[in-house]
């Protein structure tokens, strides 16, 4: 620290002592913060290792482009409904790998794609570009079109595989909430969206859904959930079925946050309430 004060004392004889160690301080939360949110999700990997399913990467290959995802197989003897998994701005991450587990767990074939394959240093993915923030750009840079071809490729993979019933609804989380909203609007095939406080596309692409549409929302992130009465009035006017949820207390990411070791209060009994929800609506899916 006392080189950082020569240093810019040299630079700027106004500054002291007390603002160097401010910014010392500065840095310091930043880099711990960092390294929180890096080794934050360790707990979700150590669920998957201990899980007794079968999880395993897949890579989907269409024209021109290889998809890496991650799929998990439930223990049931007959064919499964699957379930496609859209993750949040952060990218694949162990707790979206660990969503595909849950899903296993309760009888779904669970398949989450990495929509930021090949966008890594040498063709990686999310892994490969390391901070958030970089992952943050480069989902950011995605096109809408090629989003859109990655999932139906991965539809169109998962739905017929052997296990398969044929049967896929999809389901996101933040980013992937909102790509899920907007994914209906152009696939014709899922059976049902579960939208996890996304984004809402463009209320003049509702007409062109075909599936229910289930929304997930925290009282607490007026961001999102400021849209939700405007989306619905458009979506019964263009006669499609749409089911918001809004969970008292809750927070932006709370099925994450509520799930997390200690978690309590709001976020968690939201948690909680939504995935017995997402179940139900689950099981009906025919």
């Amino acid at each position: 620290m006392a080189r950082c004060y020569r240093t810019l004392r040299r630079t700027d004889r106004r500054f002291n002592k007390g603002n160097c160690m401010k910014r010392f301080g500065l840095l310091t939360i930043a880099a711990l913060l960092a390294a929180a949110t890096a080794s934050a999700q360790g707990w979700a990997k150590a669920k998957l290792e201990q899980s007794p399913r079968h999880g395993e990467w897949v890579k989907i290959h269409y024209d021109n482009r290889d998809v890496d995802a991650f799929i998990t197989y439930p223990q049931v003897k007959d064919k499964a409904t699957a379930v496609v998994v859209i993750h949040e701005i952060f990218g694949l991450s162990d707790w979206v790998r660990n969503v595909t587990d849950e899903l296993a767990e309760a009888g779904y074939i669970a398949i989450a794609p990495d929509l930021l394959s090949g966008k890594g240093p040498g063709g990686g993915g999310t892994v490969s570009l390391g901070g958030s923030d970089d992952v943050r750009r480069a989902i950011s840079s995605l096109p809408e079109k090629e989003i859109t071809h990655d999932l139906d490729a991965t539809v169109d993979y998962v739905s017929k595989l052997p296990s398969c019933n044929g049967k896929v609804a999809v389901m996101g989380f933040c980013w992937g909430g909102g790509q899920t909203f907007r994914f209906a609007t152009n696939n014709k095939k899922i059976s049902a969206a579960l939208s996890f406080y996304g984004p809402i596309p463009d209320t003049s692409s509702f007409k062109r859904i075909e599936c229910p549409v289930y929304g997930f929302y925290a009282e607490n992130d007026s961001r999102i959930t400021s849209s939700v009465p405007d989306a619905a009035a458009a979506m019964k006017k263009d006669g499609k079925t749409y089911e918001p949820v809004v969970y008292k207390g809750a927070g932006h990411g709370f099925m994450r946050m509520g799930e997390q070791p200690g978690a309590a209060g709001a976020n968690k009994e939201a948690r909680d309430a939504a995935w017995q929800r997402a179940k139900d609506i689950l099981s009906k899916i025919n």
